[in-house]
């Protein structure tokens, strides 16, 4: 059984009374009340407790799914619980920032909230399945970096761009339709997106009913640039680095790690939350996560971590990406600093579990998402460099973004998602290894070969015609199979 420490009996009894929908209720408090936490870290705690407890109690009672699954679920929420009080005892010090989240933030995202049922039903109604919960969208091109292996493939030549009216009605539509309220912004470097003079300030400014975490390099994250932040309110910045020092300059050039330390001493001071983002190549994958490094940008504000595996698109090649016995280390060390540690890490492969496989390409169940490039194409996944349309010929001809979740490319990903990983009662699938793309390339080439999406770039389509790099990605694939295949039967199918 594991160890959790309950909260008062008074409250557990209460609470014994209650579903979770209930719980829920109770939890969405007014921002009056947020306010008044802000300044009560006993309160603050109390209420986790009971959050913790309620939790805990039902990933054990809950059937659907295994039950180390449910525990995994359990551990990352507990997580996510310290990291909310840390970012509110953060505000606490921050006025600036205390008042936008207070005032303009949290009602507005309350609202949006308050609808979002409505919303998924009436699409559910229409399609037949549950929306996307969130997109990935990447406005710009440009960045001031070069990167080895950058998905993105951006540098400063690179000016290709969405316009602000398609940046701000994608928003709209996936709050409006789908009754989405977080939206995650990449890149290129979003703080250097300008469109119609407006900004990715004056994006979230526009969109106080969503909340955005945005991947930055860092670099422009001066004093000005972190107030500006405090002030909008709703973005949580997630700075990438590969490790210390010595390996973050070594892929992003030399004296980038100083700015990086400075990016985060401005926004510590203005009480922006924010976190790190992680690449784990086969050179770093030793440091990513270790406790170690997990401590160290804790103790420099970070409140949460995202590790992201290389892919081997883009400038990067199979000679970078993490071996099969890295990234089973790499599954250890995550889980292990999640469960005893609380750390909020999420990986988008090692943390299948916590997502119950595949979630690209929306996800027919529900809970899934999508990825909107620069130049507008439609893909299932950030690191699925093929897309199902284009979100500006769609607009241009009076359609809605949601039209491509019922394309022949993404209807094949999720029948893959349902067959592979989705079966309730066999659970034939491997949540550990959730990935057609990276993890089961021979079933994801077939799909390809099936649907005929369209390659986002050059590299995107000579990959497609590949037999090298097909039979490179297969051969990784069973060395994945042989080294972490057998955990899944192991550790979460055992009785």
């Amino acid at each position: 059984m594991e160890s959790i420490v309950k909260p008062p009996e008074k409250i557990t009894l209460a609470l014994s009374h209650t579903d979770s929908i209930a719980f829920n209720k109770l939890i969405h408090v007014s921002p009056q009340t947020i306010d008044k936490l802000i300044d009560a870290p006993a309160l603050r705690k109390a209420i986790a407790k009971v959050f913790e407890w309620s939790t805990y109690r039902s990933s054990l009672s809950f059937k659907e799914y295994p039950r180390q699954v449910q525990l995994d679920k359990f551990y990352i929420t507990r997580a996510f619980i310290k990291a909310i009080d840390a970012a509110l005892a953060s505000a606490q010090k921050s006025p600036v920032f205390r008042h936008s989240l207070v005032n303009s933030v949290l009602p507005a995202m309350f609202s949006a909230i308050d609808k979002t049922t409505e919303r998924e039903a009436a699409f559910k109604r229409r399609y037949g399945f549950g929306p996307p919960r969130f997109l990935v969208l990447s406005p710009t091109k440009f960045c001031n970096l070069h990167c080895t292996g950058c998905y993105a493939n951006s540098d400063s030549a690179s000016r290709e761009k969405l316009s602000f009216t398609i940046v701000d009605r994608i928003i709209r539509e996936k709050t409006e339709v789908w009754g989405s309220v977080f939206t995650v912004i990449s890149g290129g470097e979003p703080l250097l997106y300008e469109s119609e003079g407006k900004t990715i300030l004056d994006l979230a400014r526009a969109h106080q009913d969503n909340y955005f975490l945005m991947y930055t390099n860092g670099t422009t994250i001066d004093k000005e640039m972190a107030r500006k932040l405090a002030e909008v309110g709703n973005i949580t910045p997630a700075i990438s680095v590969e490790g210390y020092e010595n390996e973050t300059d070594a892929r992003r050039g030399k004296g980038i790690y100083k700015k990086v330390l400075s990016a985060m001493e401005n926004l510590r001071a203005e009480g922006v939350p924010f976190g790190v983002s992680l690449t784990a190549t086969k050179e770093n994958a030793h440091l990513i996560p270790s406790k170690e490094l997990v401590e160290y940008y804790t103790r420099l504000g970070a409140l949460y971590f995202w590790i992201f595996q290389l892919m081997p698109i883009g400038r990067a090649s199979m000679d970078l990406v993490v071996t099969a016995e890295q990234r089973l280390d790499m599954y250890n060390r995550m889980f292990d600093l999640i469960k005893n540690d609380r750390y909020f890490i999420a990986d988008f492969w090692n943390g299948g579990t916590l997502s119950n496989g595949c979630i690209s390409a929306g996800r027919m169940r529900g809970g899934g998402y999508l990825y909107i490039d620069w130049a507008g194409h439609v893909t299932p996944c950030v690191f699925n460099p093929y897309a199902a349309g284009n979100v500006n010929e769609i607009y241009t001809r009076g359609g809605e973004l949601s039209e491509v979740l019922v394309s022949p490319y993404f209807e094949s990903l999720q029948e893959w998602q349902k067959d592979y990983a989705m079966n309730d009662e066999k659970y034939e699938g491997n949540w550990v290894l959730p990935c057609p793309m990276r993890d089961h390339y021979a079933d994801m080439l077939k799909i390809l070969e099936k649907t005929n999406p369209e390659p986002t770039d050059e590299a995107a389509a000579e990959a497609l015609h590949d037999p090298t790099y097909h039979a490179a990605m297969i051969q990784y694939d069973k060395e994945l199979e042989q080294t972490i295949g057998p955990l899944w039967k192991k550790k979460y199918l055992k009785r």
